[in-house]
């Protein structure tokens, strides 16, 4: 039996799994840095901490985190930066047009299920052709609930109509095997992707480590 065997739909995380996000959203928090008369940072500051958005970005380039006193004003101006330069640079990662396409002849499902909210997530897949084949689009704020909880990616099982059994999740944080173990799905980690500052994936508990996207056709046993 292969691993392919009983695997109906793959599910993937977005930024650090299918695109590569990390320079416009790195472009956005300099961009508040140049407007305090401040110095932009080289992208590989900010890379690691790509994966986890505006909180990650901030606490880069001004050292703040959630619950800090000048937080959440400093999170809408990077949101509003953001959304003017959505996909300046954003690019689907090497090898990821070739695995969908792969998939698709194969008879498989694909979608997304990303903690990126929905101003910015439908924007993006809708912008660049790649998406168009899509089965379905979780956005962070679709559910209740982000990841790690469940929620996101049973709702995208539930969407296209198979059980999560039947689904593989694939992503570059632990949050995001976190999330698939807990919905009863295979797991994926992406170490082509940002997986985080530290990050000790080995101990992530996935199924598969890969090092490139078509490394996930290789071991599901696809062309």
């Amino acid at each position: 039996m292969t691993a392919f065997a009983g695997v109906r739909a793959v599910l993937f995380d977005l930024d650090g799994t299918l695109v590569d996000s990390a320079p416009d959203l790195a472009g956005a928090a300099n961009a508040m840095r140049l407007g305090r008369q401040l110095a932009p940072l080289p992208l590989e500051h900010y890379r690691a901490h790509s994966g986890s958005g505006a909180r990650g970005m901030l606490g880069v380039a001004f050292g703040v985190a959630p619950g800090d006193e000048c937080y959440e004003v400093l999170r809408q101006e990077f949101f509003s930066h953001y959304q003017d330069r959505l996909l300046q640079h954003t690019r689907p990662f090497d090898g990821v047009e070739r695995l969908l396409e792969v998939l698709v002849a194969s008879g498989v499902f694909w979608g997304v299920v990303t903690n990126k909210g929905q101003r910015f997530t439908l924007p993006l897949t809708m912008a660049l052709p790649l998406f168009a084949g899509a089965a379905t689009v979780i956005s962070g704020d679709t559910t209740p609930h982000s990841k790690p909880h469940p929620a996101p990616l049973l709702e995208a099982a539930r969407r296209i109509g198979i059980s999560p059994a039947e689904c593989l999740y694939v992503g570059d944080d632990l949050r995001d095997i976190q999330a698939g173990r807990a919905a009863g799905m295979r797991t994926v980690a992406a170490m082509y992707g940002y997986l985080g500052p530290g990050a000790d994936v080995s101990s992530w508990g996935a199924d598969k480590l890969i090092e490139t996207p078509v490394g996930l056709l290789k071991w599901l046993g696809l062309p």
